[in-house]
């Protein structure tokens, strides 16, 4: 592992960082009340370190009502008690970089909680107010202002305006909110919502935080004059041209929090950027903006080997024109996890026994697929996001309707389940509910009683388990001088299949078909799934040198 540098100084770690992303609320639980805490992940930093990462990514855990589980910030300068107190992350801090691992943690600059300050300050100073200036309010469209400001919708469904009583009774204006009524969006036209973000960065920089991933990061400055939208938007998608995201004006916000962090050398931030086009992602992380723009591309294709090269290939030419560094990440808290993506169909069968296990059958292909994928991405030049979990191979989870707590869920009429599948509690040790996650069986959403498979404990025990491969890799990744080089070299290989090779030497080869296949010449260093017969089975991945 790279020489660990916790002051300012460290260099641009950044560039070819194993960063693993956790999910606070579901990673680890030691006061006991079925939610993941702060002191839960100190806990299992020993873990996180025998894993090898380099560097740890929070979720939310600043101070929040959770309408949107942390999403929704009421106090950006103060640790929720959910998850413990501001002594609780500088031990968190303290601890991680002891052991070589930079702490980096959201920020949430597009929007703020309903219950923040400035909000309920704006509700009570009336239209016109310099309060309401800091957000998007605006009286509504027709006779009698009975219509939103426009025809936007929230991304977790339904409109993105909510009309306001004021303070005489009546209805009056209405406020703007991309998400859930519970998140007005700030206005970055006013000078005093930058202000107070880089009051809010250097908070957490003084206290040493090592960066940042910035939520929502092609948001927050919204189209002049706020047009309508012409094309009907998807419940958690939108495109490049959608005037609610990706307008010009978010490049100056982004420098002037490149400003603020140039002054702590040795950080880096890297934004939540849903642009598709190579030139539009591009500018997100030119040398004066982000330091890495979180690429979704490997999250977004099947298993197929064309559309994963084309993945690959779109990603690297992203970055190259403006000689920033490439990102990979196979899921997070917001995408189904890959074992389950990958999965193929199950066939339709009236017989319970039959459908238990063609299901069975289908997430052992999807593990399969995962564990060859995670080599293909650690394989490639730059930084590795990790989402919690990934390295035990979870899939996601059919909740039951009553369990569902995303907002995206009440948000679009009960037609999209939301991320709720993608965040259940890790499984860590024994042979049932809770699994070592917490002393209460009542966790915060329900764990499947058939996880044992899947814990911690048992993996750890497994050289063959999906958990020894991670932590092979990883390790491969660092020692050997032949994972080095900025770029892939791709060369043939069989139909349905991958193969490229760093400038250092080291080769990855992918089989995404269903039939063994001859592996390219070299020394073996590591495979996902054992050979048939001297040949790479389906499915897998191998490293070679």
């Amino acid at each position: 592992m790279p020489p660990f540098a916790a002051q300012p100084g460290g260099g641009d770690w950044w560039t070819d960082a194993v960063v693993y992303q956790i999910y606070p609320r579901s990673f680890s639980d030691l006061g006991g009340d079925g939610i993941g805490d702060l002191a839960g992940i100190v806990d299992k930093l020993g873990y996180l370190e025998l894993l090898g990462v380099d560097a740890i990514w929070l979720s939310p855990v600043m101070r929040s009502p959770m309408a949107d589980h942390g999403y929704d910030v009421s106090d950006p300068r103060d640790i929720d008690p959910t998850f413990g107190t501001l002594a609780d992350f500088d031990a968190l801090i303290a601890e991680a970089h002891d052991r070589d691992i930079r702490v980096t943690m959201d920020l949430v600059p597009n929007h703020t909680s309903d219950q923040h300050a400035w909000f309920s300050a704006a509700l009570g100073a009336g239209p016109g107010s310099p309060e309401r200036a800091r957000y998007h309010f605006l009286p509504g469209r027709g006779e009698t202002g009975e219509l939103p400001p426009n025809n936007w919708t929230s991304v977790f469904g339904g409109p993105a305006w909510s009309r306001v009583r004021e303070a005489d009774g009546e209805l009056g204006e209405w406020y703007l909110h991309l998400f859930a009524p519970e998140q007005p969006d700030l206005n970055w036209d006013n000078p005093e919502v930058m202000a107070d973000l880089e009051t809010t960065m250097r908070f957490w920089l003084d206290r040493g935080v090592d960066g940042f991933r910035i939520d929502v990061a092609h948001g927050m400055a919204k189209a002049p004059g706020l047009p309508d939208m012409t094309e009907p938007a998807v419940v958690l998608k939108h495109t490049d041209d959608d005037p609610r995201f990706n307008n010009e004006a978010v490049h100056e916000i982004h420098r002037r929090i490149r400003a603020v962090m140039d002054q702590y050398p040795g950080t880096a931030n890297v934004g939540e950027v849903w642009v598709d086009a190579n030139d539009q992602f591009a500018k997100y992380v030119r040398p004066d903006e982000l330091h890495l723009g979180f690429n979704f591309r490997l999250a977004t294709v099947d298993f197929e080997s064309t559309a994963i090269r084309d993945a690959i290939e779109e990603s690297l030419a992203a970055v190259s024109a403006v000689g920033a560094t490439p990102t990979w990440t196979l899921s997070n808290h917001d995408v189904e996890r890959e074992a389950s993506r990958y999965a193929p169909p199950v066939p339709a069968t009236d017989n319970d026994d039959d459908a238990l296990r063609a299901e069975e059958n289908a997430l052992g292909i999807g593990i399969a697929r995962a564990r060859a994928m995670a080599l293909v991405e650690l394989a490639l030049p730059g930084t590795v996001f990790l989402y919690n979990g990934a390295e035990l191979g979870l899939p996601n989870v059919e909740l039951p309707d009553e369990a569902l707590v995303d907002p995206v869920w009440e948000r679009s009429g009960r037609t999209q389940r939301g991320r709720d599948g993608c965040r259940v509690p890790l499984p860590w040790e024994g042979e049932e509910p809770p699994f070592g996650f917490s002393t209460n069986p009542d966790t915060w959403l329900p764990m499947p009683a058939d996880w044992d498979r899947f814990t911690v404990e048992k993996q750890l025990e497994d050289i063959y388990s999906t958990l020894s491969l991670y932590r092979q890799a990883i390790e491969l990744r660092y020692d050997r001088p032949e994972f080095s080089g900025p770029r892939v070299d791709w060369y043939g290989a069989p139909d349905g299949c991958l193969a490229f090779r760093r400038p250092g030497g080291a080769i990855c080869a992918l089989n995404a078909t269903q039939t063994p296949v001859p592996l390219p010449h070299g020394e073996i260093l590591l495979v996902s799934l054992p050979l048939v017969d001297g040949m790479l089975a389906p499915n897998s991945a191998a490293w070679l040198v």
